[in-house]
């Protein structure tokens, strides 16, 4: 790629997606420090955390903690997940006066606890019902609004290309698609040759999202779909940096440099005391550990090592720790 490289983007409204390689919303995992950490390497968006739109709005515990949204930050969407129409608008005015650039709806959650609220992906089922709460959200605020959801709810009811028609027509400004029905979870492979159905029936802009999780499989995925962008979940976990490579790869902006060594142990306990300081020691202890599981599974450490950083109560044995878990030559000796 040369400096003559022209990186796409995609426009919405104020808001500006460059380049079109965004980090999916799951939940418990892209918190603040972790969208953070994710934006400092580069991405063209991030998307926070599942909110429930009735739970912010009545300010439920744990909830408001989940709304620590980084509304002050560029490129940050706020997911709001809800099955009733006047929930959904008020969460949406809550977040546009805290100053958020976009708003995504959420249509494609797979978990039982949320589809069983008639939430999430459950309202694929009643796609009249869903495009009320688009209509609510869009009515409600000036910011552009987006949608996440998937193909359908199993594979007699693939109707996201229906849906993503009718969400256009309600004003929603970008859609993406996770390649899955709901009932697949996350099993299999994700269909991208079945986004191309979603991206034909629209004229704006469609995201293709599942199982991405490098450049290759990122150039498959768009080739499959005809996507104007991809959106990277699970294969962001421990691997932050994987956005800024993969939009280097594709789009010729700059190259992230992989931490390795001291610079890898840096980072992480920069994670790890982010995570502290974000949600108070006892809590930010536990949510940090899978975090460290998941930088731990790249650097390939695992016995003794590994299980007393993540059973240790203690923020100074798992700093202490670090380095001999991350740096390779360490763990070799």
């Amino acid at each position: 790629m040369t400096g003559m490289t022209t990186i796409p983007s995609i426009e919405l409204g104020t808001a500006r997606l460059t380049p079109p390689v965004a980090l999916a919303p799951l939940a418990g995992i892209t918190d603040l420090p972790f969208r953070q950490l994710v934006a400092r390497f580069g991405a063209g968006w991030v998307v926070s955390e599942m909110v429930a739109s009735q739970e912010m709005v009545q300010a439920k515990p744990g909830v408001r903690e989940r709304a620590e949204l980084g509304f002050d930050q560029a490129g940050t969407a706020v997911q709001l997940a809800g099955r009733e129409a006047r929930w959904m608008a008020e969460a949406a005015r809550m977040v546009e006066a805290n100053g958020a650039a976009i708003i995504d709806i959420n249509m494609g959650c797979p978990a039982k606890k949320v589809t069983n609220g008639y939430s999430g992906s459950a309202l694929l089922k009643t796609p009249n019902h869903a495009l009320s709460l688009i209509e609510a959200v869009v009515a409600a605020v000036q910011i552009p609004v987006t949608l996440k959801t998937r193909l359908g709810w199993d594979h007699d009811c693939l109707n996201a290309a229906d849906v993503a028609r009718r969400a256009e027509a309600a004003g929603i400004r970008l859609v993406t698609i996770h390649g899955r029905t709901r009932c697949q979870f996350y099993k299999g492979s994700a269909d991208w040759d079945a986004i191309r159905a979603i991206k034909d029936a629209v004229r704006i802009p469609v995201i293709a999202n599942g199982d991405i999780v490098d450049a290759a499989s990122a150039r498959k995925a768009l080739k499959a779909s005809g996507a104007d962008g991809v959106m990277i979940g699970r294969g962001a976990q421990g691997r932050p940096w994987i956005l800024a490579e993969v939009a280097s790869a594709l789009h010729g902006t700059a190259k992230p440099e992989v931490p390795q060594g001291r610079v890898l142990v840096d980072l992480v306990a920069g994670h790890y005391e982010a995570m502290l300081s974000f949600y108070g020691a006892e809590l930010g202890g536990k949510v940090a550990r899978k975090h460290l599981g998941w930088y731990m599974d790249d650097a390939g450490t695992h016995g003794q090592l590994r299980k007393e950083i993540l059973t240790s109560r203690s923020p100074a044995v798992v700093l202490k720790l670090l380095p001999d878990a991350l740096c390779p030559q360490a763990v070799a000796a």
